[in-house]
């Protein structure tokens, strides 16, 4: 099975080089660093070092607390980061700087992945979420460096998806040196498939606290949006999702009402602002970085790390990549600014924690667009009610806080 894999990644080796030029029609930076996903590095390792891998812009901003953690409990270390697409790298820039050491993780080429962990010879991996790269996995074993699974989810799709390949699967679970799952249920369908030492640590995405800068940007850009108008925020919205919102908005009867949309890629900036251009809609870009105007009804969300600041500036946030069969999308930012959230029926990525805040009274989960609408216009004329879901929001938020520290337990047992 290992050798057909192996032989069917070289078949669409063609097809890999042309996505990226593809891709790199939207996004320029699929072809920088190109070398580096086949495992050339310029890069040279200055001392001992823990590897992180975050795939894109959610996963790395998931991994925050925990590169912070490993950092202050291995100062001798440096941390690598790996993504897969430009957005985490961006993200990872954003958020540490040159605090640590950021490349692309290569293709599961065996020369490739051999060729990444000789060049930085890790002491310790951590692969967030559901990284399963079977190549690279047995080439960290074969070197003896010890692999994590952090922050680990299986949702029942992808669950089903992988027993199609059990013994496949089940050798790479296997290696990892220990799995940290988000829930029971994870838990349950990782060890199914051949996890051991699986332990249930919570979602350290519960530990990302607002930075204060952004809070601060957040209320720079209430003033911007106009303090005395109802602000609704559509955070992280995906391919589809903005025409459904958009046929929803003019229903609602919110004076002064302003929308802003905050696509999930940034690449589809320019495409969400053609689609408000062919509805007529009068809308503004948040980077010209300017009050916006009475008559304008939507802010385009074109900007890149600043999704706290834009919790922090609504009066009522929607969670998007839910309203169509996506999944859904980080909720507990916005519960951690203590907004009011409405979330879509779609939300298998995130089932506990959506679970939990639908609960809690921090979120309420609606089944289309229509009944967001009147979610929405229920909370911005009901300030009470919306001021009421927001403290259970930032309470169920800080309730769950925790989990970077059982994890950072688990790998300092394991790797002792």
């Amino acid at each position: 099975m290992r050798f057909l894999y192996t032989l069917l990644l070289y078949l669409l080796l063609p097809y890999l080089l042309l996505r990226l030029v593809w891709r790199a029609r939207r996004q320029p930076g699929y072809l920088r660093h190109v070398s580096e996903r086949f495992g050339h590095y310029a890069q040279k390792p200055d001392g001992p070092c823990i590897w992180v891998h975050a795939v894109s812009v959610g996963e790395t901003r998931a991994a925050e607390p925990l590169v912070r953690g490993l950092r202050a409990r291995y100062p001798r270390h440096r941390i690598l980061l790996t993504h897969m697409t430009p957005t985490g790298r961006e993200t990872g820039e954003a958020l540490f700087g040159a605090s640590v050491t950021r490349c692309y993780v290569p293709y599961d080429y065996p020369g490739a992945t051999a060729r990444f962990l000789d060049r930085f010879r890790p002491q310790a991996g951590v692969l967030m979420e559901t990284e399963i790269w079977p190549n690279l996995i047995r080439a960290g074993r074969a070197r003896s460096i010890p692999l994590f699974l952090a922050n680990a989810r299986l949702s029942e799709k992808s669950y089903r998806g992988y027993r199609r390949f059990a013994a496949f699967v089940r050798e790479s679970l296997a290696a990892f040196a220990a799995v940290a799952a988000q829930s029971e249920a994870d838990a349950q369908r990782l060890s199914a498939l051949g996890a051991g030492n699986v332990r249930v640590t919570g979602s350290v995405k519960f530990d990302v606290a607002p930075p204060p800068a952004q809070l601060e940007l957040g209320r720079a850009l209430r003033r911007d949006f106009g303090e005395a108008r109802p602000v609704l925020l559509a955070a992280s919205t995906r391919e589809g999702e903005e025409a459904l919102l958009l046929e929803a908005l003019p229903r609602l009867t919110v004076p002064g009402l302003l929308t802003v949309i905050v696509p999930r890629h940034p690449q589809r900036f320019d495409e969400v602002a053609r689609l408000l251009e062919t509805r007529g809609i009068r809308f503004e870009r948040r980077s010209r970085s300017a009050p916006v105007a009475a008559a304008t009804l939507v802010v385009l969300g074109d900007s890149m790390g600043e999704m706290f600041a834009y919790y922090a500036a609504c009066d009522v946030a929607f969670v998007g990549g839910s309203l169509l069969p996506l999944g859904g999308q980080n909720l507990i930012e916005a519960c951690a600014v203590g907004k009011p959230v409405l979330i879509g029926p779609s939300t298998y990525n995130f089932a506990e924690a959506t679970e939990l805040a639908v609960q809690a009274g921090a979120a309420i989960q609606v089944p289309d667009a229509a009944a967001l609408g009147r979610e929405a216009e229920r909370l911005l004329r009901d300030s009470a009610a919306a001021r009421r879901m927001g403290q259970a929001a930032l309470a169920f938020a800080n309730a769950h806080r925790g989990a970077t520290d059982r994890v950072l337990e688990l790998i300092e047992l394991q790797h002792k």
